[in-house]
């Protein structure tokens, strides 16, 4: 949660310069992570000879390790929230973990087993330290009922995808083409630039992310010792219960990096124009769907809100995951032509990731957002790390359901979640209005706000 009490900042484009700090801190720390996700499958079941050799693994092995580190990558956060809110501070927690970050990316480049599983256990330590930390950073540039926040934090999540685009191409390319642990070190420069940029930044996040034992803010040095009062236990409590929405979409959506890419490898013709396209490639389209509709659907619920049409946060997470598990009805298409003709067309995955990426704008910048307008000040950078911990759980199912599709198939898999998602949406769609008159109005003066400071942001004016 934002204190009521920010100073005046610096700002460009309407927003603070801090923004655009932790904006390109996180586009290099996702260029490192999203590069090595996008090959690491790839380099797991890559044949053990050859010119490029990976490690033989069968698809359900590879699967398996996938499920269990992306899992473990987001449940980090949980310990370090809880380092920066008990002793560090999310600034300093940031720096530590892209330390450990750039260890990682860096020794996963060298072709030992040792390396391999050491580089994994510092990412998964990095992550955990940076991902809830930064994020909370963001909602501290903004005071309560300061409408730019969304706008703000989707600004950002653009950033995390211009970083998850280019290490897709660039990393992906490298990894498959000229070895993988070639890749893999690329992966570790690109953190590397990342943790010098943030730590160029710095002035421009003086009054963020400091280690609130140690404030002078009356307001926070308040909040830090009294006991949650009852509405901040009910906004708790829907927090957590927006995390199971958080858990269903991430099951599915994390399919890209571990059945989606496989089927993308083995099962869809990839031939374009007498060139066929490396199968990483295609986990640069959310990333290129979500750098070009960004701002347009940000501005879309800001319109809305405007307009005194339903737009809160809750709304928007349900919307989210339904039209992202529609998305999947185009892998079903997939997986029948497969099953018919032996090979399915690109447009299938091309489809499936617009309507997952149009789902993720809906429901993941809007939860961080979420997280820190509910979160009490104390907890903030704790219920930051178990919201990216339920993100792990999602992408544990994930890596379960890409297991089961080697028995059940993808046809059914593929389905079977497009269906899930739609039903599970519109049975916590009912209970809407029950959960946000729990929120206590923690939204209900944005557009006031707005009208009161003169905000006048361009996407807001989209009829």
């Amino acid at each position: 949660m934002a204190s009521t009490l920010q100073p005046k900042q610096k700002e460009l484009f309407g927003h603070p310069v801090g923004l655009y700090v932790l904006f390109f801190t996180e586009m290099w720390e996702r260029f490192s992570y999203y590069g090595m996700r996008a090959i690491l499958v790839l380099y797991l079941v890559a044949e053990s000879t050859g010119d490029n050799e990976g490690l033989g693994w069968s698809n359900g092995e590879a699967l398996a390790l996938y499920g269990w580190y992306t899992m473990l990558v987001y449940v980090a956060s949980i310990p370090g929230g809880w380092i920066a809110d008990k002793f560090l501070g999310q600034k300093k927690s940031v720096l530590y973990g892209g330390l450990l970050l750039v260890a990682g990316h860096s020794i996963l480049a060298v072709e030992q087993m040792w390396a391999f599983y050491t580089g994994l256990g510092l990412i998964i330590a990095g992550v955990g330290m940076l991902k809830p930390n930064i994020s909370t950073m963001v909602g501290g540039l903004y005071k309560q009922g300061d409408i730019r926040r969304d706008k703000g934090f989707t600004i950002f999540y653009i950033g995390i995808n211009i970083g998850a685009f280019l290490s897709s191409l660039i990393v992906g390319y490298v990894g498959e083409v000229y070895g993988w642990h070639y890749g893999f070190g690329l992966a570790g420069i690109g953190m590397a630039l990342g943790l010098i940029q943030y730590l160029l930044g710095q002035k421009h996040l003086t009054h963020v992310g400091n280690y609130s034992g140690t404030s002078d803010n009356p307001e926070e040095i308040a909040a830090m010792k009294k006991p949650l009062t009852k509405i901040e236990k009910d906004r708790v409590v829907v927090l957590f219960i927006s995390f199971l929405l958080v858990i269903v979409f991430w099951g599915a959506f994390e399919q890209a990096g571990g059945l989606m890419n496989i089927y993308a490898s083995e099962k869809t013709d990839r031939m374009l124009m007498g060139w066929e396209v490396p199968a990483s490639w295609f986990q640069s389209l959310n990333a290129m769907f979500i750098i070009i509709l960004g701002t347009t659907v940000a501005g879309y619920w800001a319109s809305r809100k405007l307009k005194g049409k339903v737009s809160t946060s809750l709304f928007k997470m349900i919307i989210g995951l339904i039209i992202m598990g529609t998305g999947f009805f185009f892998m079903t298409a997939a997986a029948a032509q497969f099953n018919s003709d032996g090979s399915s067309a690109m447009y299938w995955l091309v489809l499936a990731y617009l309507f997952h990426t149009v789902g993720e704008l809906c429901l993941s910048p809007v939860a961080l957002s979420y997280i820190t307008k509910l979160a009490p000040l104390k907890y903030a950078s704790l219920m930051m790390g178990i919201y990216f911990a339920m993100t792990g759980f999602g992408n544990k199912l994930a890596g379960l359901l890409g297991e089961a599709s080697e028995d059940l198939g993808e046809y059914t898999i593929f389905t079977g979640i497009a269906v899930f998602c739609v039903i599970f949406g519109i049975l916590v769609m009912l209970f809407r209005k029950k959960l946000e008159h729990l929120t206590h109005g923690a939204e209900d003066n944005e557009r006031k706000m707005m009208e009161q400071e003169g905000y006048e942001l361009a996407d807001e004016k989209i009829n």
